[in-house]
């Protein structure tokens, strides 16, 4: 029991490019069974670590960087595809990448290391973006009116905005 979290990080990120691939196909109804092949995973792999006392270095980098991977991936081919708004594209990969950047910056240039553990802003803006993916999914699989996505990408909007305020003011205070 103690590698299967990991085992189950390291297959979604493997899973990824074939979702990708779906979505790149518009063959939406086999994209959203994968997602929720791979969101369900995720739940689990992370219930089986705290559960059996499974948790370890590698899962700690491993589950974060393949939900990012699947998430940003994600965005990144329905703007590809057209399917979503360019600019909601950018807003979503830039968050992550002034995030990333601001880590890297106060890991090279301060002498002690931040722990940024998720704010309540950032893990509503990662379920609204994983939220605003599986209702753009759903929409194109003809399960949902075309429109709901629409209403949606607008809180996506507003709290990838909030959680980037939130981390800007996190990384800059004396608390971190």
């Amino acid at each position: 029991m103690r590698y299967v979290p990991n085992l189950l990080s390291a297959a979604r990120l493997l899973a990824a490019p074939y979702v990708f691939l779906l979505l790149a196909s518009a063959r939406y109804r086999e994209a959203l069974v994968w997602m929720f092949i791979i969101g369900a995973t995720d739940g689990l792999d992370g219930y089986i670590a705290r559960r059996f006392d499974a948790v370890s270095k590698l899962g700690a980098y491993l589950d974060p960087v393949a939900d990012k991977v699947l998430l940003s991936g994600g965005f990144l081919t329905l703007g590809l595809m057209g399917v979503i708004p360019a600019w909601l594209v950018w807003l979503v990969l830039g968050r992550d990448a002034v995030i990333l950047l601001f880590a890297i910056v106060i890991l090279t240039f301060t002498n002690h290391r931040r722990e940024f553990p998720p704010s309540l802003a950032g893990k509503l803006s990662t379920a609204f973006q994983i939220l605003y993916i599986l209702l753009v999914t759903a929409a194109g699989a003809g399960l949902i009116a075309h429109e709901f996505p629409g209403f949606a990408q607008w809180v996506v909007v507003a709290v990838t905005g909030w959680s980037s305020v939130d981390y800007a003011r996190r990384a800059f205070s004396r608390q971190g």
